[in-house]
């Protein structure tokens, strides 16, 4: 048994690598759709799952079963495994070599066992709940270290924590430059279904092996501008990428829009914008998140200047859009941006919902209706990541339903976007009680919270009686 820190003990710390001899040497080119991801700040997430059982049974079934299944998902996902390799800036008269994704013989992720003395039940709830106490439960991205003519960055991590007859709790990190969402819910897939079935033959059956080719087809001059020599000279062996404030003031809570919400919501809406082309149901709901947001704000700080912005972003999964398309099983990002921006007194209005649907949709479309879709101006992605306008995020998608992912103990009981506390970020999926309804999580300061509770439950309130008035 190792450490003790606060209501967490460490009971071990081991080193996992894919099966002797079943990947060798091997390397990932990056992309530009990787490229600019790389100061960016690392994805965590937490899987919580009920376990009845004492900690000596979680230690002989669990343990064993998740440190083979993760060896055996390794050799398919081999980039999990390795490393991100950095090369020093050329001299004046060199060419730059773009970082790439390495797996040599011996590579290993580091797989964290804890315990908690937490009480599981409140963290699973969707009430608001202090963040700090979410933290300890993902692990930290190891540092980096030289090599010979390289920087490695290590990145992907994994913690499990055991609460006692209770549950446990599996924590993963990455670097996002390693992949997009779609590619980790690839992994967990495969890493679910062979510590389920005991092998990966179901797995290998499914024809969902990563597909590794580099097909995207883009102007080279767009790597030039994702990486250039500030960002060479920063990620030397000193760099940690960005970490949670240990003593944040947030709290962190889950609304769900069930599909009765939504339906209600959609036919006021009708009546609101006539001529409202179709919206989605992740249109509507974030849009309605976003504008409860903004006013929740307004509710602290005061009313804003007239000219005063507020943005929306989100991403789109680019693989079935791109001409020519590349596989869904592509490895990697494949994921461009998407910005909606508005005054804030607009948003704060009457008519503050109505209008983040109309421009949230608007923008959804116009960026997806052109076959190159972002590669039209993708080289001002960076810059208008980096505008200094007040941004509410979005992270995950419906698309992938993490309360589907069962490692043999039943599916998950929560799901948490740990990472949107580093910013003003919701997360969108699936609810765990229905895939027909969304489950938003929200990370605020304790008093903003209050407010954007009382406001997200009077204007929803308000809406269905008139509906059914």
């Amino acid at each position: 048994m190792a450490a003790t820190d606060g209501f967490l003990t460490v009971l071990e710390i081991c080193r996992i690598s894919p099966p002797p001899n079943t990947v060798g040497e091997r390397s990932l080119p990056l992309t530009f759709f990787d490229l600019g991801w790389l100061l960016f700040h690392p994805i965590h997430q937490i899987f919580f799952y009920e376990f009845p059982h004492s900690k000596s049974h979680f230690i002989q079934t669990v343990i064993p079963n998740l440190k083979h299944s993760l060896s055996i998902t390794l050799q398919h996902f081999f980039p999990f495994a390795g490393n991100l390799i950095v090369f020093p800036p050329p001299n004046a008269s060199g060419i730059a070599r773009k970082p790439e994704i390495r797996h040599v013989e011996g590579d290993s992720i580091a797989l964290t066992f804890a315990e908690s003395t937490l009480d599981f039940n409140d963290l699973i709830g969707n009430h608001p709940r202090d963040c700090n106490k979410f933290y300890p439960l993902v692990p930290q991205l190891e540092g980096a270290s030289k090599g010979s003519d390289f920087v490695k960055f290590p990145i992907f991590s994994v913690q499990v924590t055991i609460f006692p007859n209770s549950g446990f709790a599996i924590g993963l990190t990455n670097h996002h430059t390693l992949s997009d969402a779609r590619t980790r819910y690839d992994l967990l897939r495969a890493w679910t279904s062979i510590a389920k079935y005991g092998t990966d033959e179901l797995f290998l059956a499914s024809g969902s092996l990563p597909f590794y080719d580099r097909v995207i087809e883009y102007p080279q001059l767009l790597d030039e501008i994702y990486f250039n020599q500030h960002v060479i000279q920063t990620l030397d062996e000193n760099y940690r990428p960005p970490q949670l404030v240990s003593t944040t003031d947030k709290v962190r809570a889950t609304f769900v829009l069930t599909r009765a919400h939504i339906n209600l919501l959609k036919k006021w809406l009708l009546v609101q914008l006539p001529r409202l082309e179709y919206v989605s149901s992740f249109t509507l709901g974030c849009a309605y998140i976003w504008s409860c947001i903004i006013k929740s704000r307004l509710h602290l700080e005061g009313k804003k200047s007239e000219d005063e912005l507020e943005r929306f972003s989100c991403v789109i999964d680019w693989r079935s859009r791109l001409d020519p398309p590349v596989p869904q099983n592509y490895f990697g990002n494949c994921v461009g941006p998407c910005f909606a921006t508005t005054k804030s007194t607009i948003l704060t209005g009457n008519k503050g919902f109505v209008t983040a649907v109309e421009l949230v949709g608007k923008t959804i479309r116009e960026t997806v209706k052109n076959k190159q879709g972002m590669l039209k101006d993708a080289e001002t992605w960076l810059d208008r990541f980096v505008i200094q306008v007040p941004t509410v995020g979005v992270a995950g998608t419906p698309k992938d339903d993490v309360y589907d992912l069962d490692f043999g103990w039943g599916k998950p009981k929560k799901y948490e976007s740990i990472s949107i506390d580093f910013g003003q970020t919701m997360s969108v999926n699936v609810s765990s009680k229905s895939p027909e309804d969304l489950e938003f999580g929200l990370s605020l300061p304790a008093k903003q919270m209050d407010a954007f509770i009382t406001i997200y439950g009077d204007e929803l309130e308000s809406i269905i009686s008139e509906e059914n008035s």
